[in-house]
Parts: structure tokens; sequence; C-alpha cells
């Protein structure tokens, strides 16, 4: 089973560290600078470049699209979960949330979309997974309108408070007799 870690991006190298990650997924606007921590290798990172809106970027803003989900739904489905999966964006909030829950569908794509809404919302109270992102992802993964009905459905999380990264499982948990 596979954990997820949601991270802003200044505690990327202590939780990769912390949870020994070996995967770890970036959504930064497109030619931030930032330093992979060394635990992760090259070959298992993923860079997207999107800015956090949720509409069709102008001028320098790159609005998420079809081809960074996909991107995102592909290494996610070439991440062993034998390691957690380290998933951040410049603050944690919005796009990070949004990926770990397109990752979370394309690795178990058998699990009810509101229940995983509801382990994210669990798991963090100020997750405000990126409407667009949840919109194309629930395209790209057929899921019918049910992952943006489950984000819809948790709301908006509370107002920022500063860093607050966080863990949740990528799969539901069952309970052992």
């Amino acid at each position: 089973m596979g954990t997820i870690v949601v991270a802003p991006l200044g505690k990327i190298a202590e939780l990769a560290v912390r949870h020994r990650c070996r995967d770890m997924l970036s959504l930064v606007a497109p030619k931030q600078n930032f330093h992979r921590p060394a635990i992760i290798a090259a070959d298992r990172h993923l860079i997207v470049g999107v800015n956090d809106i949720a509409f069709a970027g102008t001028g320098d803003l790159v609005a998420p699209g079809e081809e960074h989900v996909a991107a995102i739904v592909g290494f996610a489905r070439g991440w062993d979960q034998q390691a957690p999966l380290l998933v951040h964006c410049m603050m944690g909030v919005s796009r990070s949330p949004a990926a770990a829950l397109i990752a979370a569908l394309a690795v178990e794509p058998d699990q009810d979309e509101h229940d995983l809404a509801m382990r994210l919302r669990r798991a963090s109270v100020q997750a405000t997974p990126n409407a667009r992102l949840v919109e194309i992802g629930d395209h790209v993964l057929s899921r019918g309108g049910r992952l943006v009905a489950a984000v819809r459905a948790i709301g908006r999380g509370a107002d920022y408070v500063g860093d607050s990264p966080f863990v949740f499982s990528a799969a539901p948990q069952t309970l052992q007799p």
C-alpha cells in the first residue's frame, strides 16, 4: 500500500529524508529553481511546470493541461509504492493535493472518490485541491465527474496558516480480521 507525503517546497528535503521517499513529483511555476533532495534520484523525479491557476493562462502563466495530468498519471503508475511518494508545490495546499488525489486514483483505480477526498480532508484541514487539475484528472482517469464532485463535497480548506505537510494513504484502509 502506497503512502503519499504532500509538502510545501521549503520542507521537501526534511520530509524526503524523514519518510525515506524515493520518488518525487514537483508542481512548480515554470522555470522555478529549487534543489532536488539528494535522496531522490533524478530519474525518479517529475517536474510539472504549471502555475497555481484554475483558468486558461495568459501571458507568462501556464495553466494545468491534459498533458500535465497525463504526465502525473504516468509517473504515479511507475511508482513502486515500496517507499512514500513525495508530492509538493510551493505551499502544499492546492496543486500538490490535487496531484496527490490524481496519483492515488492512478495507482488504485477501484477506490471510491468520496472516500479518497475524505481521507485527504482528514489529513489536511487546509488542503484546497486545484480545481483545474482535479477536473482534468477526472477526465484523464475516466471518473465520470465523480472526482470533481468529491472534491466539491469536501469544500475549500481552512485559511492558510503556514506550512502544514501531511501524509495519507493512496489506497483505502482495510480492516484485518
